[in-house]
């Protein structure tokens, strides 16, 4: 399973603490996004699409508004728009409204189960709010590292100076890049991906790495995700209208009848009003 977007990302980093922009979902009220407007400047609208797809960016799906009557006419452009990524085709189920976060530096982060190292690793780029596959090699820091010890601070602070990041960014980074290894591990995941981090200024040179969009993938074999009391059709939109069918019809399948061998090679059974043999009805 995966989930794309701040709408339930947004939850998910709430676990770990860890700071994301501020999120109104498609039942948001007229006041609430003007109040939102009111105290960001402007706000990003995004369309939902459940599963994973991405390159919304790039396809013109996401507006941005700096007042109510603009918002309002974004949201209904991309509620219900169709987003075509290859052979993948996704509607979208809603929109989001969320606070433009100021930020000279946006960063892009992921953990995953590298197949290369046989480890988990982290990749990490100053250079982020773009296609990690548009960068050179030198802008990109990957970086294994030892799943017992765990994600430290040190491996960020080692990854940013490789690619001689901006000083300024390596201490809000290394002090809240580790909180997302706790959602990493003790949920099943086995990949997450926020792009960008804005790094929001916070008053006397400080910066806070604000997660402006998400995006994580579960391991389907670790039942630790139901912990996180997920919906059960969060990804229904990912099965095409036949595999929703099968997946009905075998909840309502009857039970499979014993074969003609099963039921040779089982004991005869005797009741008292017949005293005949009587096969039984499973094996």
């Amino acid at each position: 399973m995966q989930i794309t977007g701040m709408l339930w990302g947004a939850k998910l980093l709430e676990y770990v603490d860890y700071p994301t922009a501020e999120v109104l979902g498609p039942d948001a009220t007229g006041a609430q996004v003007k109040d939102l407007i009111d105290r960001w400047g402007s706000v990003l609208i995004k369309p939902i699409f459940k599963g994973g797809i991405g390159k919304k960016g790039k396809s013109g799906l996401i507006g941005r508004a700096t007042d109510l009557a603009t918002a309002m006419r974004e949201k209904e452009r991309l509620f219900f728009v169709e987003h075509r990524v290859g052979n993948q085709v996704a509607k979208a189920e809603g929109v989001t409204f969320e606070g433009a976060v100021p930020a000279e530096h946006e960063i892009y982060v992921s953990i995953s189960d590298a197949t290369r190292y046989r480890a988990p690793t982290l990749t990490i780029t100053h250079h982020g709010g773009v296609d990690i596959e548009d960068l050179a090699s030198d802008q990109i820091a990957t970086i294994p590292f030892d799943a017992l010890t765990g994600f430290k601070g040190f491996i960020v602070a080692n990854a940013l100076d490789s690619i001689d990041a901006p000083r300024e960014i390596i201490s809000p980074l290394v002090q809240n890049l580790p909180k997302l290894w706790d959602l990493f591990s003790n949920y099943g995941m086995s990949m997450l991906e926020l792009n960008p981090i804005r790094m929001m200024p916070k008053g006397q040179g400080r910066l806070v790495p604000v997660a402006c969009d998400f995006k994580c993938s579960f391991d389907g074999d670790d039942p630790a995700w139901h912990r996180l009391s997920l919906p059960d059709n969060l990804e229904s939109a990912s099965y095409s209208a036949f595999e929703i069918e099968v997946n009905a019809a075998a909840r309502w399948a009857a039970p499979i009848r014993p074969s003609r061998w099963c039921r040779a090679r089982s004991p005869s059974i005797r009741t008292p009003a017949t005293s005949r043999p009587r096969s039984p009805s499973i094996c």
